[in-house]
């Protein structure tokens, strides 16, 4: 399962995502997509957890979360992110 992860720092990194949703259970794969040309951080990123319901747990607990003074928006993904063109890879 894909998520969605809006309006995250401009610091934030795969890492920090990682940390922040393996408190919910297992994380396949987490990334903050970056512009390609410059290599600087977006404000968003994907999250794959492989068990649904630690996703959805997940979303429960953080969308609308304030991390580092910025309010979370998380959700499912509405298709796996191309990660090519998200400047990431797994």
């Amino acid at each position: 399962m894909w998520l969605y992860v809006g309006n995250l720092a401009y610091g934030a990194s795969g890492a920090d995502l990682r940390s922040l949703f393996s408190r919910y259970g297992a994380v396949d794969s987490a990334f903050v997509a970056r512009e390609l040309r410059t290599g600087r951080s977006k404000d968003y990123g994907f999250v794959s957890l492989s068990d649904p319901k630690v996703g959805s747990a997940a979303i429960t607990a953080l969308n609308g979360h304030d991390v580092a003074g910025r309010t979370l928006a998380v959700g499912p993904a509405a298709a796996p992110p191309d990660l090519a063109r998200y400047g990431a890879s797994r």
